[in-house]
């Protein structure tokens, strides 16, 4: 195909991509509320626990006269991506198969094939940890006071907290990539165990609040399951590659003495 033909596939491509996406954030539209109210669950225990008067002091509150609309958009937005994933991957695939080879496209739909479980189940751990955080936070506000959470910085909380937990979880899939590049050696990602556990840490004590010491632990000792379940196999990589080619792994041979020695 000529440069031409090719900026032709990829708008067809495009516009197809987008027209699901825009059909999936109308259809998304009609769920902000179910989603709204999953997601103030958090506010509503906070209210439970405090008096009946005080409870009138914890609740979702919009700044803005369009600030209903906008959180409604945003989240039909982010569901609509979701939902027209599959179409819009599809696209993406299908430009992109035809230049590549087929162990390109073996590899690539297995890597695709870990990533996107990875970061779902990401997503799900961020989703059961954001209770506690919320509910944890709001017992160092002083007696007496309110809390009002201002509807587009709750959301931008939520939406960046599973984010973040969904993309820490596809790292280790991009670990066993270096090594499919040959990039990085299955020893060397073991070697680095120690670092992994300590940014496993700080990123988990980052994510969650301090006081949460329950959930800080169950990510961090996921996110380090997922490490070492990385380096494994990359090791059990390296070790099929030098079975099928010894010469890689073997020493070099001795050199010989030459006749001016």
């Amino acid at each position: 195909m000529s440069l031409a033909q090719h900026l032709v596939e990829l708008r067809k491509r495009l516009m197809i991509g987008a027209i699901a996406l825009v059909v999936s954030m109308v259809a998304s539209f009609f769920l902000t509320d179910w989603i709204i109210w999953a997601m103030t669950e958090p506010i509503r225990v906070v209210a439970a626990q405090r008096s009946a008067e005080e409870s009138q002091a914890v609740t979702l509150m919009y700044s803005t006269i369009t600030g209903p609309f906008d959180m409604r958009l945003r989240i039909s937005f982010s569901v609509g991506i979701l939902l027209s994933a599959p179409v819009w991957l599809w696209q993406i695939w299908a430009f992109l198969m035809p230049g590549l080879t087929k162990k390109e496209v073996r590899y690539t739909i297995g890597f695709v094939s870990a990533a996107v479980p990875l970061f779902f189940g990401g997503v799900f751990t961020g989703w059961l940890v954001m209770p506690h955080i919320v509910e944890i936070m709001a017992t160092f506000s002083p007696d007496g006071s309110s809390n009002f959470y201002e509807g587009k910085y709750y959301y931008d909380f939520v939406f960046k907290l599973l984010l973040v937990v969904g993309v820490a979880y596809v790292i280790p899939v991009f670990l066993v990539a270096l090594n499919f590049a040959g990039i990085m050696s299955g020893k060397a990602i073991l070697k680095g165990w120690r670092v992994a556990i300590l940014v496993a840490v700080v990123f988990s004590g980052l994510a969650t609040p301090a006081a949460d010491i329950v959930s800080m632990l169950m990510l961090a000792v996921i996110l380090t399951i997922l490490y070492f379940a990385a380096a494994g196999l990359s090791l059990l990589l390296d070790f099929r590659r030098s079975r099928r080619r010894p010469d890689l792994t073997a020493p070099s041979p001795a050199p010989t003495a030459g006749p001016l020695a």
